[in-house]
């Protein structure tokens, strides 16, 4: 459902689990520029990879991209494209109303739930002006890419919380899905979340305004741009 709707959209949660690429931090150029360099290494059109990566951990969209590969050189390209991004932080900003977006999270259960492992999680987040949620689901912590909901269900266990207490903002169609299958409801920030479905769709996140609810809750309100 739009968040422009005519009627005022508002969801309540006890615990908030949030994306990073795409969702909090804009790591566009930096994906683009890592990303296009590896399609040219296997010489595949770059747009078409750029289609397919966002949201999942490298070597699962190898493995999309190049069905056949051994999965040992995914993984290989895996570690070399993730030092490369981790270094590269030109470009890194905060998605619109991030830094207010946090600020208001900064006393209420929320956790990162990223494909990201945790030294790019830290290098973005860091780049973006962005604190760092105590709790934090990066590669290193799962066995299964999204669009497994493994990632999510331990960010919900870590925070101590049932799946269906919990909402997920992504952009992505991994991570939708990912959401999704978790059984918690998705709020899809940005352009690429729109196709995917998600309950709630915001362009950024100054349509959001996050209030403590009066039972220890979290109110999400969804404003008109």
């Amino acid at each position: 459902m739009p968040a422009n709707a005519s009627t005022p959209i508002t969801l309540t949660a006890r615990a908030l689990l949030l994306d990073m690429d795409g969702t909090i931090v804009n790591s566009d150029a930096v994906v683009e520029r890592c990303w296009r360099q590896w399609a040219a290494e296997q010489d595949l059109d770059a747009d078409a990879v750029m289609k397919v990566v966002h949201g999942r951990q490298g070597y699962a969209t190898m493995a999309v991209l190049l069905p056949d590969r051994p999965m040992e050189l995914n993984h290989a390209d895996n570690r070399r494209m993730l030092a490369a991004e981790t270094a590269d932080v030109d470009g890194v900003v905060p998605v619109p109303g991030a830094p207010a977006f946090m600020t208001a999270l900064a006393d209420l259960p929320h956790a990162l739930v990223t494909s990201a492992d945790r030294a790019l999680a830290t290098a973005r987040m860091g780049a973006a002006g962005l604190p760092m949620p105590e709790v934090r689901v990066t590669a290193e912590s799962v066995g299964a890419s999204k669009p497994d909901p493994e990632g999510f269900l331990k960010g919900a266990a870590a925070l101590g919380f049932a799946p269906a207490d919990c909402v997920v903002f992504e952009d992505s169609e991994a991570g939708i899905t990912a959401g999704k299958a978790a059984g918690m409801r998705v709020v899809g920030v940005g352009p690429r979340a729109a196709a995917h479905a998600p309950d709630v769709h915001v362009m950024d996140l100054e349509q959001i305004r996050v209030t403590a609810g009066p039972d220890g809750g979290i109110v999400l309100s969804f404003l008109e741009h």
